[in-house]
């Protein structure tokens, strides 16, 4: 597979050079993942059998975070990319492409863990990829990812990272059992969800919320609300009664201040950390930890 791709790697390493950073150790399998929250699952599975590479920094957003040409090249000499794909890593998916089409195995996770499609607003009819937020997809994902570094990575030991696998599949079916016990705690009528946009849509299938809409009508943060758009919302959220809504913590809430004044009901604004792992202290520094964290805020900004 390396030899394959010997004059790619060649061009990779000297941009490295250019850019000043030492090459990854040519005798240890290195893998590139693209989001923060595919990345902390990455390394659950590998452990200490290759090096990874996490592109996308702490308090990122996925649909609009870019890669260095340093970056860039460490992708196209990967020995396997992960990425979430189906549209998601917006300013870095035609890296992957062009990795993909140098000889670099990739893994699109989104598009092998049955994806579902946005059902309204800007969006509807587009995959939707935001899966994480059901862990029993991402359980799935575990699986997957496990698999494929097994069959295309050299110089692993296959049994332990399908072992690391196992151990951590584990853990995300007691998170998915955890959060069904807490969102049991929540009256049916309340199970009602305003999010900055659109990106519960898996939760809501997994655990029986009703996504009333979004602040900004669709699934990219990229997009931007009309007056109408917010004024449409707003009348939604006062029929259903919802008492709070949910920003990610990531981006301004200002949108959702703003809907939060036109509406006639009284609502707070409750962050979430719905698309990227924050850095050491910051409340969700892990995938385990960023939807133990969400569950607790949506059970109490519902039951509250």
């Amino acid at each position: 597979m390396r030899a394959a791709r010997a004059a790619l790697a060649t061009a990779a390493l000297a941009l490295l050079a250019v850019a000043g950073c030492s090459p990854q150790s040519e005798d240890r399998p290195h893998v590139v993942v693209t989001t923060n929250i595919l990345g902390d699952v990455t390394r659950n599975v590998l452990g200490d059998e290759a090096d990874v590479t996490v592109l996308m920094k702490p308090n990122a957003d996925p649909h609009s975070f870019g890669v260095s040409a340093r970056r860039a090249a460490e992708i196209e000499n990967a020995d396997l990319v992960v990425f979430n794909g189906l549209g998601l890593e917006e300013n870095v998916l035609r890296h992957v492409e062009a990795a993909r089409e140098a000889g670099v195995v990739t893994l699109g996770v989104g598009e092998k863990v049955d994806p579902i499609d946005y059902t309204s607003d800007a969006s509807e009819g587009q995959p939707d990829p935001h899966f994480w937020t059901d862990p029993d997809r991402m359980g799935t994902a575990v699986d997957l990812l496990a698999e494929s570094v097994v069959k295309n990575v050299d110089g692993i030991d296959g049994s332990q990272v399908r072992q690391n696998a196992r151990a951590y599949r584990k853990d995300v079916a007691g998170l998915s059992s955890w959060m069904e016990g807490k969102f049991g705690r929540i009256p049916s009528e309340r199970k009602r969800l305003v999010t900055n946009h659109h990106v519960f849509g898996y939760l809501a299938q997994r655990f029986g919320f009703t996504v009333v809409g979004a602040v900004i009508p669709s699934g990219t943060t990229l997009a931007s609300p009309s007056a109408a758009d917010l004024d449409s919302l707003a009348t939604a959220v006062e029929k259903a009664g919802v008492s709070a809504i949910f920003a990610d913590s990531s981006q301004p809430d200002r949108l959702a201040q703003v809907l939060k004044k036109e509406s006639d009901v009284d609502v707070d604004v409750v962050p979430l950390f719905s698309e990227s792992l924050t850095g050491r202290g910051g409340g969700a520094p892990t995938y385990l930890q960023m939807m133990r964290a969400n569950t607790r805020a949506l059970t109490d900004g519902l039951t509250g």
